[in-house]
């Protein structure tokens, strides 16, 4: 038997790649218009935190939202799907967690100067709490949704990977994180050792941190960092536009990927898909919260655009008509 790591080879990596993006074919619409299974809903009228915080409507102007519930097993999910109809060729923003409300609000805004489409996984229309990040529609343990990212969940991952189109556009997924991290996670030392698990302070065999040099902000913050997969055996310039914001005074993070935990950055290594995960320190609920938090994602989202939009190989790009 294969091990997971051996879905790195060549010959497994082409094949996983054809066949997502077949599945997703076959699920999904070429057209700005909802793929078939999604029900248009008003923005402007949906009982959710996220949408009560982002009432404008001009906010909404050139955007559509749609919504989706299905079941895969032994969980019910619960999607919202949102498009720049004005500007469909554009990045796939990834929202993950339902409590992380920056990413949000960061995505709202990232779609409408950058286009493309927003996934959002709803776990309920309170997002306040911390129990909001994961699933509890689920017989059983409740299930974090980015580590759902499964060949073992074609489903969800067809569902949530629907918008990527044929070539594939470049996938941007937006998190917070706990501030600092947990010192017995990493191998270099800390002065300012915390709870989470993501920084750029942090090192060890999974992540290969490369810090700003003048820590300007948006990266004064350990917490404010640009991650990017690669395969286990691959050099981490091999991780899609690495290399071009590597030239910028950047907090990146290189994480390299053996076997699969899951989460969206895994799969897209595994499976040949440029990613880009940024992500900043969870800030609160409160309006002051969000927003310094947005503010941050949305700085961080523009050096990415700047740089990596029009990478041949990992442009933007509509899907195929």
């Amino acid at each position: 038997m294969r091990s997971n790591r051996d879905l790195g080879r060549p010959d497994r990596f082409v094949l996983f790649r054809a066949l997502l993006l077949l599945l997703c074919g076959l699920l999904s619409s070429a057209q700005a218009s909802a793929p078939e299974g999604w029900v248009a809903t008003d923005p402007l009228t949906i009982a959710d935190d996220d949408f009560a915080r982002n009432r404008d409507p001009d906010t909404w102007r050139d955007l559509s939202v749609e919504r989706m519930v299905f079941t895969e097993g032994a969980a019910t999910w619960r999607l919202w799907r949102i498009v720049n109809t004005a500007k469909p060729a554009g990045p796939l923003w990834v929202v993950t967690h339902d409590n992380e409300n920056a990413t949000f609000a960061a995505a709202l805004a990232a779609v409408n100067s950058w286009g493309g489409v927003v996934m959002v996984v709803d776990t309920g229309p309170v997002d306040t709490r911390y129990g909001a990040r994961f699933n509890a529609e689920v017989v059983g343990k409740p299930i974090d949704p980015n580590r759902n990212f499964l060949d073992t969940r074609p489903v969800y991952v067809a569902r949530m990977l629907a918008d990527l189109g044929d070539p594939a556009r470049l996938i941007i997924a937006l998190h917070t994180n706990a501030p600092d991290f947990d010192p017995n996670l990493s191998d270099c030392p800390t002065a300012t050792p915390g709870r989470g698990a993501i920084s750029v302070g942090l090192c060890n065999t999974r992540y290969q941190p490369r810090p700003a040099t003048k820590r300007q902000w948006p990266f004064d913050d350990e917490d404010s960092l640009m991650l990017f997969p690669h395969l286990s055996g691959q050099p981490r310039a091999s991780a899609p536009c690495g290399r071009l914001l590597a030239l910028g005074d950047y907090n990146l993070v290189f994480e390299r990927v053996g076997y699969s935990d899951g989460s969206l950055s895994n799969y897209a290594a595994q499976h040949g898909l440029a990613y880009v995960n940024i992500e900043t320190e969870e800030r609160g609920s409160s309006p002051t919260g969000i927003a310094l938090a947005r503010d941050r994602l949305i700085d961080m989202i523009d050096k990415v655009m700047l740089r990596c939009g029009p990478v041949p190989g990992i442009a933007l790009r509509a899907p195929r008509r």
